[in-house]
Parts: structure tokens; sequence; C-alpha cells
């Protein structure tokens, strides 16, 4: 089934007059917790201005020329602990959704490439450790310190829970297993680099998926840092058939216990009565736009947004707004996709990810590209992947003959920088035909290609079709404040219980997405959808709903 096969049934389905749970936004936070409502009984209604359900979580199809359509991921490329009993599949089980995973390779499933030397991590801790000290048997003192780190956050966490509260119990524990942990989790990983470890090679190797949430060690929690390496420690793989089978998956189960998802239908305003969330006002493609009546109301939006542009004028608290507006968000990415001809092995790709380097110094990676502006010069590396490697078995990736593949760099999310300065020009798409917009698209995408062509010689010849998509696009489609599919940034002020959690500032409205407690990326909307259904659950319970 193609992404867009429900698009039009659910751009023109009536919208309803009323409903326990208004969901703002059908991503992916978003559509768990809808079916967990749903399959509870709750009448649930998702609200998306996009034309495919799934947010981050979504592809789309292209014609490629001579050939039949492929299919692109937008945000899912990898995903950690999805063998049995992960998290993950924990979720999906519980909601009745088959959805297969294959593991990438065991042994690699990340390939780094610096100037001199690569390095292939593994889905496995203890091997992770003795390869490094292999490469830098000096630093084995700051390796070993490393690998505790890793290992009391990921008990920590477990312990923990997406809630991000420590109990008495957990307290306990961290004085018993954590201490290493505990003194760094107000600290980021730059700091325990520092304290640790004195190779700029080594430090390097140890921030080689720093790309996984957008930030220089000089600001991301130690805490998110090593849990997201936990994560895929515990195996890295793709969902058979891509990112869209989760969400489709999920949406299907709403549907069937007799909720709904409408695209096309942006929601204009949250709408507040008594100093309560009472539902929300719906602008649909076609039409004048529409009130629904809500017993709450749940945001899977982006939180600055929800907070400073959707939320009724008024109705929230002076200091709930500035802090609102002084949310720091992640970095953005620029994507190139790619369709090209014959198979990608005979350039020497497989089935891994490659996170390809200029150099060692993570800190000018991040701060050039953010300082300069969005162009070429600015890029100090970028990340490569293959749906048709990782997935070879699902034909629907790339016509016959053709596989697919993308290529990722972070640059700045700054709507200005890329010309873009009238939002009726964002929303319409229109910025797209701007000269000064086409000509830093052009630069990036031929230097990503170019970087490509240097590592595996011969890609740049078999491309067969190509289209890029910028941290503006990302707006258009999602919403998200500065472009950025990451929510907000992971700092220690921003991290565990300093991050908002599922109960918003007014009753009646919850939040759930890549910017509440649970974090971000595929694993962290799941688990935020999951708590937020909760959360609803109780809350309609306390007030007779």
């Amino acid at each position: 089934m193609t992404p867009t096969a429900l698009s039009n049934t659910r751009a023109r389905a009536p919208l309803p007059a009323t409903v326990d749970v208004a969901i703002v936004g059908a991503g992916l936070g978003g559509l768990v917790a809808g079916a967990y409502l749903a399959r509870a009984g709750r009448r649930v209604a998702i609200f998306d201005a996009h034309y495919v359900a799934g947010g981050c979580c979504t592809m789309f199809t292209r014609k490629l020329p001579g050939a039949g359509r492929a299919h692109f991921d937008v945000g899912l490329h990898y995903v950690g602990d999805c063998g049995p009993g992960g998290a993950i599949p924990s979720i999906l089980a519980d909601l009745g959704v088959d959805v297969r995973f294959r593991p990438m390779d065991s042994d690699g499933f990340d390939t780094l490439v610096f100037p001199d030397f690569r390095f292939r991590i593994p889905a496995n801790l203890e091997l992770y450790r003795d390869r490094l000290i292999a490469l830098f048997p000096a630093e084995k003192r700051g390796i070993d310190a490393y690998v505790r780190l890793l290992r009391e956050v990921d008990f920590l966490s477990g312990r923990m829970g997406a809630g991000g509260r420590p109990g008495l119990g957990v307290l306990f524990d961290v004085l018993r297993h954590g201490r290493l942990g505990a003194r760094y989790q107000g600290h980021t990983i730059g700091r325990f680099l520092e304290d640790h470890v004195r190779d700029p090679k080594l430090r390097a190797v140890m921030l080689g998926q720093a790309g996984d949430y957008g930030l220089p060690p000089s600001k991301v929690s130690a805490m998110l840092h090593a849990g997201l390496a936990m994560h895929y420690f515990k195996g890295a793989y793709y969902p058979v058939g891509g990112g869209q089978v989760i969400a489709d998956g999920l949406a299907a189960v709403i549907e069937g216990a007799g909720g709904s998802v409408h695209l096309r239908a942006p929601v204009e305003r949250i709408l507040v009565r008594d100093g309560r969330a009472a539902g929300v006002r719906v602008q649909p493609r076609n039409g004048p736009a529409v009130e629904v009546a809500a017993g709450v109301v749940l945001s899977n939006a982006d939180l600055k947004r929800t907070l400073l542009e959707l939320v009724e004028p008024g109705a929230l608290p002076a200091d709930t707004l500035t802090r609102a507006r002084g949310y720091e968000m992640a970095g953005a990415i620029f994507m190139t996709f790619l369709g090209l001809r014959g198979d990608l092995r005979d350039l020497g790709l497989t089935d891994t990810n490659y996170w390809a380097f200029d150099g060692y110094d993570f800190e000018r990676f991040f701060g050039d590209g953010q300082r300069d502006g969005p162009k070429a010069a600015s890029i100090r590396g970028c990340y490569i992947t293959s749906a048709s490697l990782k997935d070879p078995d699902t034909p629907t990736h790339a016509p016959e003959g053709h596989q697919t593949l993308e290529i990722m760099a972070l640059v700045p999310g700054d709507f200005a920088a890329w010309g873009v300065r009238d939002p009726e020009t964002l929303d319409a798409g229109r910025y797209g035909r701007a000269p000064a917009y086409q000509a830093i698209k052009e630069d990036i995408e031929a230097n990503l290609v170019a970087r490509l062509d240097r590592l595996f010689p011969g890609a740049a010849e078999r491309i067969v079709y190509r289209e890029s998509a910028t941290p503006v696009t990302h707006t258009r489609f999602t919403g998200a404040t500065g472009g950025t599919g990451y929510g907000l940034a992971a700092t220690p002020a921003q991290f565990l219980q300093h991050r908002p959690g599922y109960r918003g500032p007014l009753p009646g409205l919850y939040f759930c997405g890549a910017s509440t407690r649970s974090g971000h990326g595929v694993v962290g909307a799941m688990m935020s959808g999951r708590a937020a259904a909760r959360a609803v659950t109780q809350g309609l319970a306390g007030s007779g709903g």
C-alpha cells in the first residue's frame, strides 16, 4: 500500500461535532496515544495538516525516470531495541499492530568514517569496548569509565521509566549501582569526556552518533547521549516495509476501534472554556473552520507552537509563556533523496549507516554550520543510509534494477537564513521558487552528492533521481519550530525531570511527542504516547468523563 492510499478518504471524512479526546497531530506520539485510548473505548479524533499520517515516521513516493516508483523514508532510518521484549515491539504488541523488524549488521550497524580510519560500532557493548581498547590502548581507563557510564545510565533509565522522576527505590539504587551516572546527571557529555578521555580521536568515536540528537558535546546531556548509545547496543533494526508501516498500523487500530484520523485538517486553535481545554477549531483545506468539542485535548504538535500559537491567547499563565519562548530547540537536518541504477553493494555499501566526518572536533562540526549559515562550505560531515540495503526483500523501496539512498547533514534551522521570512509563503510552499533558496539548496545537495561519490566512487554517475528537503520543508509538513525533528534540545536543563511532562498547564490539556519527558526519536515519541494515554485516562476518570 502506498503512503497516500488513504489520504483522500481521511481528508474528506466529516469532522465530528464532539469527541472524548481531540489529538492535535498525527505523529507517532499522537497515533500511539490515540490507539490506546480508542481501544479503551474513548471517542478519539486526530487532526493533522499533512496529507499522510505519521509525522516524521512517513514515506513519500516518486517516479524514477524510465522505471517505476520509489519510496523514501523521511525520518525513520533505524531504531534500537526491537528484539523480543524491546520497547517498540512491546508497544505495538499491546495495540495489536504487526510490524516485523529486520536486524542490521550486528558487527557494525554504524560505520564511522574519519580521515585516517574507520570504526564499526557493533550491537554488543563488550565487543565495542574491546575494539576501542585495541585502537586506543593508552586510554583503557577512560574507555572503562565511559562503558560504566553507559551501563549505569541504562540501569537508572530502566528504573525511572518515561516519567523521569526518581522514587526512593531508585535513589537507593543510585547509591549502589549508579554513582558515576548520578555524578554526571546534570552535566554534558562534553564535560564527561574532558574529565576522562584525552585522545581527540577517541572522543570523536564516542561522539560518532551525535547526529542522532543534533547537538554538540558542550550542550547535550550526558544522560541522553549514554541512553541513546545503549538503545542501539540492544540491537539496531529497520522495520520491514519502511517507517510508514508503523504509522499506518497505528492509524488502522484507531479507525478500527471507532476513532478517526483527519488529514489536511490543521488545528488553528485549542479552545479554552472556563479555564479548561475544551476542544479544537479545525481549518480544513476546503471549507469553513469547524469547532470540535472535546473532553480533553492532547497536543502532539510542536510544543512551542502549541503553547505560543495554538492555545487561545490569554489562557496560559505568563510564566508558562516566558518559559516556552525560552525553550532551546535541537539542530535541523538537510536531506537528499537519491534513486540510483544497479546494486549499491557493487560499490561497497552494506546494511550499515555511514557517518562520515572531515575531522575530530565535534564542537567545530556543529558550530561552523550554525554560525556561518546554510551553505555547503560549512558542512563538516554527512550521514548515508539505504532502505534498499537494510530491507532488501521489500520490492517497493525501488523499482527493479534500482535502489534508494538518503544523505543527511546538520544545517541551521533559521528560516531567514534560507530566505524565508513570510509565513504565508511557507504554508503555501512558494518559498521553494525563490532563487536564493534554490541556490542554497542546490549548493548543499551538490556537496552531499560529492561526499557520497568520494566515499563510494561511481555512485554519482548512477543517480537517476535526486530531490532534497531543507529545515523549511520539514516545518512546512510537520509544523516543527526551527525545522527540527528532534524537538527540544536535550541539554541538561531540558532533560528528564526538566523536560515537560504529559499534563499541560491547563486542566484538560495534555502533551505527547518528541519534546516531552520520554525524549525524542521513534522510541521516545511512542513512549510519550503511551504515557500520555495513561495520563488522559486518569484525567477523564477524575473528571467523571
